[in-house]
């Protein structure tokens, strides 16, 4: 191949990725598309059935949980008024879409406006999450990380940071 030919390629190919950067820079942005769907029912199966809330028996405790029986989770930094986990984090944490509907639980459910414009479920003041850690109804994997993220009991209680049960895991 000469200079010349090599140069063309590039001046063809440059505009290309620049693109796909472009693309993918917007998949991490709280106003995307891709973010704004996972507030509410993205494709991790611990977002799905998120307009519906019950409480399950999870180790020893009574916790609030999603339709398909995925812990529900609060981040200590939230206000009761804003979420602070957006972009990357509201994706490893799926807000829970509001408003929701809960029978037989104590304490107030309510919503928030996130920064992208979804409408986020809230219980007691505390903005609602899920995590993708959680794989399948009933884990608690998310409960405790960084001693920012809880899971939530479903008495009415305040949640506290490390919550209500003895969750492991990693992560953000």
């Amino acid at each position: 191949m000469n200079t010349r030919t090599i140069r063309l390629r590039m001046l063809l190919v440059l505009p290309v990725a620049a693109g796909a950067a472009v693309a993918l820079a917007a998949c991490g942005s709280p106003s995307s598309p891709s973010a704004a769907s996972s507030a509410g029912g993205g494709s991790s199966p611990a977002a799905a059935a998120a307009l519906s809330v019950k409480t399950a028996e999870i180790g020893s405790a009574t916790l609030l949980t999603n339709a398909k029986g995925f812990t529900l989770y609060a981040f200590s930094p939230d206000t009761s008024t804003t979420s602070k986990c957006v972009g990357s984090c509201a994706q490893i944490w799926p807000p829970v879409q509001g408003p929701v509907t809960a029978a037989g639980v104590k304490g107030t459910f309510g919503t928030i406006k996130r920064a992208d414009g979804a409408t986020q479920a809230t219980y007691d003041g505390h903005p609602l999450y899920t995590y993708v850690g959680d794989t399948a109804p009933g884990q608690t994997k998310g409960n405790g990380i960084k001693g920012l993220w809880s899971d939530v009991p479903a008495s009415g209680s305040a949640v506290s940071a490390g919550g209500s049960s003895s969750g492991s895991g990693g992560g953000y």
